[in-house]
């Protein structure tokens, strides 16, 4: 299972109208540490289905929206819960780091 992407026009609804908790992973084709830490994502997002949805957003294809939450080194993950931003995790971690960033939202 991969996660879902959502882009500029999409956003709104995908994750800022979303009930519950969206991870967003701004990423980029070219990057390497984007491209480990996707398949994490993805186990993230099927063993806490209805917990927590995980999208991608390429910053590549979406330069208003990475400008916009001032992205400037990736991966970057934020997760949004209410429309807003409620944590911000920049980097490739392992699993367990990044389910611990999370725990909050995977409980």
């Amino acid at each position: 299972m991969t996660a879902n992407s959502t882009t500029s026009s999409t956003f709104q609804q995908d994750v800022l109208d979303a009930d519950g908790p969206v991870l967003v992973d701004f990423w980029a084709e070219w990057c390497g540490p984007c491209r480990m830490v996707g398949p994490v994502l993805d186990e993230i997002q099927a063993e806490n289905a209805g917990k927590i949805t995980v999208l991608k957003l390429n910053v590549d294809e979406n330069p208003d929206l990475a400008m916009q939450y001032q992205i400037t080194s990736i991966p970057a993950m934020k997760v949004f819960q209410g429309g807003e931003v409620k944590t911000t995790i920049i980097g490739a971690k392992p699993k367990f780091a990044l389910e611990q960033d999370l725990a909050a939202y995977l409980s």
